[in-house]
């Protein structure tokens, strides 16, 4: 009977791994890149583009730093723009490791979000649009830094949910930098 054990055990382990759920990591899996950055800014502009830097200066970092609650890394970020649509591609620590999301904004409002790349082991469900379609249209509170509206979170991944509204807040910021 005991020497059965292992060979249950691998088969059992197999039936999970046949049925685990569509892009749910089963253990701890690392990186899961559910969109190329590439990708998203193609999807992102009927138009071709520029690509643009945004040095953060000092007065800059203070208001990331209001937003996130810590310094931004970094001297410059990179960011896209045609028109009055801007693209961002983000990263913010969800429970220990980052989360690179796209923001697209346009006319001071989001218009897409994606999570891009997820590396925790939980919390994985933020990438899906009942989580992400909420963002849809947001824009930030006259003279604030928060969203006019709440999100609704997810039980078992309040870290990454907050770390996206925290990243969706810093878009919408970054492109009233940017734009007249």
């Amino acid at each position: 009977m005991l020497k059965a054990f292992p060979f249950r055990l691998i088969g059992c382990l197999g039936v999970l791994l046949l049925f685990r759920g569509q892009g749910a990591p089963l253990f701890a899996a690392g990186e899961q890149v559910y969109l190329e950055p590439e990708t998203f800014l193609a999807q992102s502009f009927t138009t071709e583009p520029e690509k643009k830097v945004l040095w953060l200066t000092p007065p800059l970092k203070a208001r990331i730093r209001e937003i996130l609650g810590h310094d931004y890394p970094g001297l410059r970020l990179r960011y896209w723009a045609a028109g009055n649509r801007t693209a961002w591609i983000l990263e913010e620590i969800g429970k220990t490791r980052p989360i690179t999301a796209g923001f697209v904004v346009e006319d001071g409002r989001l218009v897409d979000m994606k999570v891009l790349i997820y590396r925790e082991s939980h919390g994985w469900e933020v990438r899906y649009p009942f989580f992400t379609d909420q963002f849809s249209g947001a824009t930030l509170e006259e003279g604030s830094t928060r969203l006019d509206r709440s999100i609704d979170g997810i039980s078992g991944a309040t870290l990454s949910v907050n770390a996206l509204t925290r990243l969706a807040r810093l878009a919408l910021a970054l492109h009233q930098e940017v734009t007249p």
